[in-house]
């Protein structure tokens, strides 16, 4: 209660502070575990151990369909959740050289068989700051057509279930607790909110992205 009010610049600001020492203290066969000594200033040195990780995309393909906006789902296991989740289409950062835009365009095709002609930046998030700080960048996709070829999915992707929903019942999935993938529900959360102020919250599709160190 004794804390000051007013306007203040929401703006998340990203200036790495002095590591000591930096060190992996354990090697995956996907992910690594760092452990850094970080100086706070004012003598304090801290531990931290994180994992590190090259960011994702992830995607809302709106289209609109006997008078209400649907969105492309898709229902896949997650062996670490221990069961299947609904999500949006999504994927790795994992191609050198190519930008946001372009994966989420590769991953729309590669996942749902979709190609967009109109891409917008939605929302951006990192997964978990402490611990894993994985940049997701989520993208509005619109005017979507069929992609000329199924592509073919192999292990967790091979019995991937795709549906339509409405926004709406989405949104209302997400109040419920009953999704619980960050990407879906994040990016449908920002989807209905957007609507609401009629789009006009969107970004270009190559909008500057600062918590992530490569765009920068």
């Amino acid at each position: 209660m004794t804390s000051p009010g007013g306007t203040f610049a929401l703006r998340d600001e990203f200036t790495a502070l002095p590591v000591v020492d930096s060190q992996v203290v354990y090697q995956g066969v996907l992910w690594d575990v760092c452990r850094d000594r970080v100086d706070l200033g004012d003598g304090r040195i801290v531990t931290r151990e994180y994992i590190p990780h090259g960011g994702a995309v992830a995607i809302i393909a709106l289209r609109r369909h006997e008078g209400r906006d649907e969105i492309v789902m898709i229902r896949q296991y997650r062996h670490a959740a221990g069961g299947y989740l609904w999500e949006v289409p999504a994927g790795l950062l994992d191609v050198a050289g190519e930008a946001p835009h372009a994966a989420a365009a590769r991953e729309l095709a590669e996942e749902v068989d979709l190609i967009a002609g109109r891409w917008h930046v939605l929302v951006d998030a990192i997964a978990s700051p402490g611990s894993f700080p994985e940049n997701l960048r989520i993208f509005l996709a619109q005017d979507l057509t069929a992609a000329a070829e199924p592509h073919d999915r192999t292990d967790e992707e091979a019995d991937l279930q795709v549906a339509w929903v409405s926004l709406d019942a989405a949104y209302d999935a997400v109040l419920a607790g009953d999704l619980h993938n960050p990407g879906a529900v994040i990016g449908i959360m920002a989807a209905h909110g957007a609507r609401a102020r009629g789009w006009a919250t969107l970004r270009p599709a190559d909008a500057p992205w600062p918590a992530h160190p490569r765009f920068r």
